[in-house]
């Protein structure tokens, strides 16, 4: 018998961030990435949502022995659904009645940014990272930089090209950087 998986679309992309099995990357069509903020978290994540013309590219994983707790733990402020047409996996979303648009009271981490980016450098190279960039929406929202004392939990230290490329990116979007 096969165990569940999930699908990572953020920071779960990042292979340094865990230590689940049998990561494969996976590209789910009806989907789009975009800041959000819930009232359960003071800066804005990313989620999945709903969209018919969209699809996103992330990586897959099992859940040995079903074993959610440790998982659900850290996407506390998401929703556990199935994600259709890929058999026994889920991804999470934050419910749209549950969510609101990035803002200034609730900005996007840097060093968030930083792990995910790192993970789509990693698993899916610079045109993957480009990808990302290209699928995910709220780039209007405000990005607390945070690096040089990372607030994000799981931060990871980024090499030189991989801030670079972060950075550009953020240049090319015309994203507002506050200051921390």
């Amino acid at each position: 018998m096969s165990h569940p998986r999930f699908f990572g679309y953020g920071s779960l992309v990042n292979r340094a961030t865990h230590d689940y099995p049998s990561v494969q990357p996976l590209r789910v069509k009806g989907w789009a990435r975009a800041w959000r903020h819930t009232a359960l978290r003071e800066v804005a994540f990313l989620t999945a949502i709903r969209d018919p013309q969209s699809e996103i590219e992330g990586l897959s994983a099992d859940v040995p022995n079903a074993d959610w707790a440790a998982l659900d733990e850290r996407e506390f402020a998401y929703d556990r659904v199935a994600l259709e047409g890929h058999n026994n996996t889920v991804i999470y979303e934050i419910p749209a009645d549950k969510h609101a648009a990035a803002s200034n009271a609730h900005p996007i981490l840097l060093s968030y940014l930083d792990v995910v980016v790192q993970g789509y450098l990693t698993e899916f190279g610079q045109a993957g990272a480009q990808r990302f960039f290209d699928t995910t929406r709220g780039w209007d929202a405000p990005i607390l930089d945070d690096r040089s004392a990372p607030i994000y939990p799981r931060h990871q230290a980024l090499s030189a090209a991989e801030t670079h490329f972060v950075d550009k990116a953020l240049t090319t979007l015309k994203c507002t950087i506050q200051e921390r």
